[in-house]
């Protein structure tokens, strides 16, 4: 006799199967990751179809197998239409699931994991063009935030000594090491270089940032981002285009870290790259 259960979850990812599936990831805040097929979903008129499409939350009803599970039944409560209608904010949220993915457990529930995907994908879905990289960054940083694991943004990760970025002084300039974990001052950064890295590996060159580059990063420690550039800087006028290469400067250095701590390439970022080097 099959088991059946009942699960929310929102689709991650669906890949063809056979003639006429497609396997599904679902998140569910109560059970962590499912991976079920919904057979004939890829048929036309299909009463699966535009349920198995991604971001789309359903109500779903399970068969347990023993191999992959099986979805019978789904009741749609929730899409984000938004994301579909500009391809940055698509790309973008492939981006955040892919890290998702990483990050989540099957048999385990993972309630916060959902919400705050949910809620990211909400604030990419009415992100202005020019918005959709501080967005980007924002949900990253939240979901490494999440796990523990989100590099150190507020102080130097050897001395703990508070950084406070100085966005009068254009020589102003601080480190930062994904082998550290986050920000480092200079000197810290020389004996860093010191040792081995992670995985017993030569320690990567750490990376210079500017006043600026560390303004945003903290800005993303906030549950909102006020704006899309720090305090300090509006007043500057920066040329048109000059938010997004900040920005890109942030998401470029949090790809790096997260790679870095996930062992793992995040291959939705070179769409990133391509489809916001337009905007």
């Amino acid at each position: 006799m099959s088991q059946t259960y009942k699960a929310t979850g929102i689709n991650l990812k669906a890949m063809p199967l056979g003639e006429t599936d497609r396997l599904l990831t679902i998140l569910t805040p109560e059970i962590g990751l499912v991976r079920a097929v919904a057979p004939g979903s890829r048929k036309h008129q299909s009463r699966l179809g535009g349920r198995s499409d991604l971001f789309v939350i359903n109500e779903c009803l399970v068969v347990k197998g023993k191999r992959l599970d099986k979805l019978i039944q789904a009741e749609t409560v929730r899409t984000f239409p938004g994301l579909s209608r500009q391809l940055a904010r698509l790309t973008a949220s492939q981006y955040l699931a892919e890290v998702v993915l990483l990050m989540a457990l099957s048999d385990s529930p993972q309630s916060d994991l959902f919400h705050v995907f949910v809620e990211h994908l909400e604030r990419l879905e009415t992100a202005s063009s020019g918005a959709v990289l501080a967005a980007l960054c924002h949900g990253l940083y939240h979901l490494l935030a999440l796990d523990g694991v989100a590099p150190e943004v507020h102080r130097c990760t050897l001395s703990r000594v508070e950084i406070v970025p100085n966005l009068l002084d254009p020589a102003w300039r601080v480190e930062f090491s994904s082998e550290a974990g986050g920000l480092v001052q200079a000197d810290g950064a020389t004996q860093l270089g010191e040792g081995q890295g992670r995985y017993g590996q030569p320690p990567k060159r750490p990376l210079l940032l500017t006043a600026t580059d560390v303004a945003l990063l903290q800005q993303l420690t906030k549950p909102e981002i006020l704006s899309t550039l720090p305090m300090g800087l509006e007043s500057q006028d920066p040329q048109p285009g000059k938010t997004q290469q900040l920005w890109a400067r942030v998401e470029r250095l949090l790809r790096e870290y997260t790679e870095n701590y996930f062992e793992r390439p995040i291959r939705s970022a070179a769409l990133v790259d391509v489809c916001l080097a337009t905007l």
